[in-house]
């Protein structure tokens, strides 16, 4: 077998063997799904009211601040991820199993390869059920087209894609897997600092640079224009080069983490 062949054959073992873990640990999915979904009809009939009366365009309808809420959540779906996939990574380095896998003809990288493509199918999965109940709570796309929901799709899958390998490169740097939850609790934050629940101009003056200046906020607004036909502007090359330059620094971080030697 070539080199890339026995790359992919390890790679799709180790993805096997970090799905067996999702589905021997349920609970950890379901708190995954429910704390999004629950943020988004808290934000919907708790407060949707008085959020989309205090916007520009909201008119006080709620409605309208469904469809401004959405692409944020599903934003914030993805970021609720990342610790499990921090935590997962910890463990394996911890615990011995990195120094029996080192003893063993596979390709090194896989171990690496097989925690980011289980997580981001998590994302995914996870970004499709949210998705599904916006849909039931009145969330509607705005003359979207096949090809802006495509953009949509895999501007979504190219944040999961950057953020997990940031995640990855937070286990492998944590001593352990208590230290690797709490070291990517920021990755749930940063989106609360953007522009999911309301626009950058209605925040403190002071606080505006904080949330335009981030990689969630420039993400979110590209969601909105594909799915709302709000107009992206420049959100959109901003928010692929963050998710080109989160990824290519989270892999470089994890990979050299991952060659030295195992705790």
């Amino acid at each position: 077998m070539s080199a890339l062949s026995l790359a992919l054959r390890d790679s799709s073992t180790m993805l096997r063997r970090n799905l067996l873990h999702v589905r021997r640990y349920p609970s950890l999915t379901l708190n995954v799904l429910l704390t999004p979904v629950v943020l988004l009809l808290l934000f919907v009939y708790i407060f949707g009211d008085v959020m989309s009366a205090g916007m520009a365009d909201g008119g006080g309808d709620r409605s309208a601040y469904v469809d401004y809420l959405v692409p944020g959540i599903l934003l914030m779906t993805i970021g609720g991820t990342l610790v499990g996939t921090a935590v997962s990574v910890s463990m394996d380095m911890t615990e011995g199993i990195i120094a029996r896998f080192r003893t063993m003809a596979i390709h090194r990288g896989s171990v690496l390869v097989g925690h980011v493509v289980s997580s981001v199918l998590q994302s995914v999965a996870s970004v499709v059920l949210v998705g599904a109940v916006a849909v039931a709570i009145g969330f509607r796309s705005r003359d979207a087209t096949a090809v802006e929901w495509l953009a949509a799709f895999g501007l979504l899958s190219l944040v999961a894609f950057a953020l997990t390998w940031l995640a990855v490169g937070v286990g492998m740097a944590s001593p352990n897997a208590e230290a690797a939850g709490n070291n990517a609790v920021p990755l749930i934050i940063l989106p609360f600092l953007s522009s999911a629940f309301v626009p950058v101009e209605a925040m403190p003056g002071w606080f505006q640079p904080v949330a335009a200046h981030q990689p969630f906020t420039p993400a979110i607004e590209t969601l909105r224009g594909l799915l709302l036909g709000s107009g992206i502007g420049g959100d959109g090359w901003l928010s692929v080069a963050w998710c080109l330059g989160l990824a290519v620094f989270g892999y470089l971080w994890a990979t050299s983490l991952f060659h030295r030697d195992p705790r």
